[in-house]
């Protein structure tokens, strides 16, 4: 992992860079290399080589549009006399703001730090909000527990044909946009069980309407992964005392007929299947606290069928 903060990207790329940018279009103004540097407190050395452009600097701040008007309008300001350093702060610390919203510094943080790609991290501009929190907490279970899935020996085999997926709702969740799991379900290939991407939420209506169904009755119950329904599970969550629950294979208004079979079961199940219908695939749903604890409860029956 690499850690990066922000604030180093700040003070290591766009700092120099702004500087770099001020010293030249004050140059242009008519100021002294001493002047530029009393005004930017640097040395006449680092503005003799802003100005002769030996000082480097990001490319992407060079460029940004928000980035070059605030520095056209501090040289400005600087060079009248209409701008004290109070001002000049206010604009440079609005400016990395907004630059830390989904700008040039988000991107740059991006590319420092890989594991925020994809993520949509706006830790800088909202801080650590208990959702955005509660949103990676489940999306985080869900990947660990597709790696356990993916790891389980055996498990291809009770892939179904439509495929297998791995939901976790978040705490209070109300619609298929609260679920995560993974885009185009995890499948079967050459004995091996792929993960094609990282979960997402509202990625699978049909993960989602059992672990909604489940969360409603009990709001403990947030994870479920659905496999082929296949006797030898069956037999072997019988064997670990779950008592496995059936239900009826149709699609059709399935959320309030899961509800109302758990509800007469008095509990939610920790085994949920059906044997199929016409043109619907027998399904079998394991369900957990969380989506680690339904691909752990998962492992443990594919062991014991397998043996």
């Amino acid at each position: 992992m690499s850690l990066v903060l922000p604030s180093e990207l700040v003070v290591d790329r766009f700092l120099p860079t702004v500087r770099a940018m001020l010293a030249r279009r004050l140059s242009e103004r008519g100021m002294t290399q001493n002047e530029i540097a009393t005004e930017l407190s640097v040395t006449q050395a680092a503005i003799s080589k802003y100005i002769a452009g030996e000082a480097g600097g990001e490319e992407r701040f060079r460029t940004d549009p928000d980035t070059v008007a605030t520095v056209d309008r501090l040289a400005e300001g600087i060079h009248t006399g209409e701008m004290d350093g109070y001002d000049a702060l206010a604009e440079l610390l609005a400016l990395i703001q907004r630059l830390e919203d989904r700008g040039p510094i988000c991107e740059l943080h991006e590319a420092e730090m890989p594991e925020l790609q994809g993520l949509g991290c706006d830790l800088c501009v909202r801080g650590l909000d208990t959702d955005v929190r509660a949103e990676r907490e489940v999306l985080t279970d869900v990947r660990s527990a597709a790696r356990t899935l993916a790891a389980i020996p055996g498990m291809a085999e009770y892939v179904p044909n439509v495929g297998t997926n791995v939901g976790m709702a978040l705490p209070d969740a109300s619609d298929e946009t609260d679920v995560a799991a993974i885009p185009g379900r995890i499948y079967s290939m050459s004995g091996r069980v792929e993960v094609p991407a990282n979960p997402e939420f509202g990625a699978s209506s049909h993960v989602a309407t059992a672990v909604l169904a489940a969360n409603t009755v009990d709001p403990e119950t947030r994870g479920a992964i659905n496999v082929a329904t296949d006797d030898r599970l069956l037999e072997a969550a019988s064997e670990l005392g779950y008592d496995p629950l059936e239900f009826d294979a149709s699609y059709e208004e399935r959320a309030d007929r899961l509800e109302v079979r758990f509800d007469d079961a008095g509990t939610v199940p920790r085994v949920a299947y059906h044997r199929g219908a016409f043109g619907i695939e027998p399904i079998t749903f394991v369900f957990g606290a969380t989506a680690t604890d339904a691909a752990a409860r998962l492992q443990e029956l594919v062991e014991i069928a397998s043996s």
